[in-house]
């Protein structure tokens, strides 16, 4: 089995994570979250979302919190954007990436982005062409890819219809979502080989909710389909509030464990992310168990 050496990992905490909480916690909270992950080494991080305040209200305070984050080079921010208006806002601040997002099914674009899936499309391209005009690169993400919690199954055709035109418009960086946990490794497997012979020059990532418990095997066949890029949450926290069902991410702390037994490298120091475990449990007040394999390093 051929595993890469190196695995980008994309925290996204601070946006899929916190957005599902039943509390806001503040800005100055956020900040040390965003602290100790850098701490930890992980240089990716999407720190917010700029939807709607009233739909998203752990995530209104967007514009203030990267007014406030650390800067430091090596350390690259996003924000997911989901419409034009959010586009706006980002130019009032230093980002200079950003993520789009599409649904697989049309059930969840509409409960998701409140318009189709070829109106969303539209709109991702209008905000592509202005963003690479203003240098901010551009994320793409396929929500429900694997599976609907309206419609059900997402047939393979109608996905690589979705990949395809985000990559015609010049995406080079898309991130398959399995919003609510049902994919298979088989399916993911399959999937992930069939954009790397069709579109070799896309860089493929994956975002995993670990509904079923198969968020770390799912990993592993990416891996094997050639995957290096992946989304992950501090504490396993997450889900989407427009998808019911959807449970929390593949928590990053046994993303970094499973792939330090590897010997794939992440850059990342697995004794200090817990230590991020610890403090993002006092800032949401919620207990996060720890596997075994973790709590022999405290």
């Amino acid at each position: 089995m051929n595993f890469p050496e190196y695995v980008k990992i994309v925290e996204v905490g601070l946006r899929d994570g916190l957005q599902n909480e039943p509390i806001v916690i503040s800005t100055e909270s956020k900040l040390q979250i965003v602290k100790s992950l850098i701490e930890s080494g992980i240089t990716n991080i999407e720190v917010t979302s700029f939807s709607h305040p009233k739909l998203i209200p752990q995530l209104a305070d967007a514009e203030l919190l990267l007014d406030i984050i650390p800067w430091n080079e090596g350390v690259s921010y996003s924000a997911l954007v989901p419409n034009m208006k959010g586009f706006e806002r980002t130019l009032q601040t230093k980002l200079k990436e950003i993520t789009v997002v599409v649904s697989a099914s049309e059930s969840h674009n509409r409960a998701n982005i409140n318009c189709s899936i070829a109106e969303s499309l539209d709109r991702i391209n209008e905000i592509f062409i202005l963003a690479r005009a203003k240098g901010i690169s551009v994320r793409g993400e396929i929500s429900v890819s694997f599976g609907c919690p309206f419609e059900g199954d997402v047939s393979l055709e109608h996905l690589m219809l979705i990949v395809g035109k985000l990559y015609e418009m010049g995406i080079s960086e898309i991130t398959l979502a399995d919003t609510i946990g049902i994919a298979s490794p088989k399916q993911v497997y399959e999937t992930f080989c069939l954009i790397k012979k069709n579109l070799p020059g896309l860089i493929s990532a994956a975002h995993f909710h670990d509904t079923n418990k198969m968020a770390l095997a799912n990993i592993l066949s990416s891996m094997l389909a050639g995957v290096t890029v992946f989304d992950s949450a501090i504490g396993g926290l997450g889900g989407c509030p427009f998808a019911p069902g959807a449970t929390g991410n593949i928590a990053t702390e046994n993303l970094v464990l499973m792939l330090d037994k590897m010997g794939i490298d992440t850059g990342i120091d697995i004794k200090q992310l817990i230590k991020c475990v610890f403090l993002l449990e006092k800032l949401v007040k919620k207990h996060i168990d720890l596997i075994p394999g973790l709590g022999k390093l405290e």
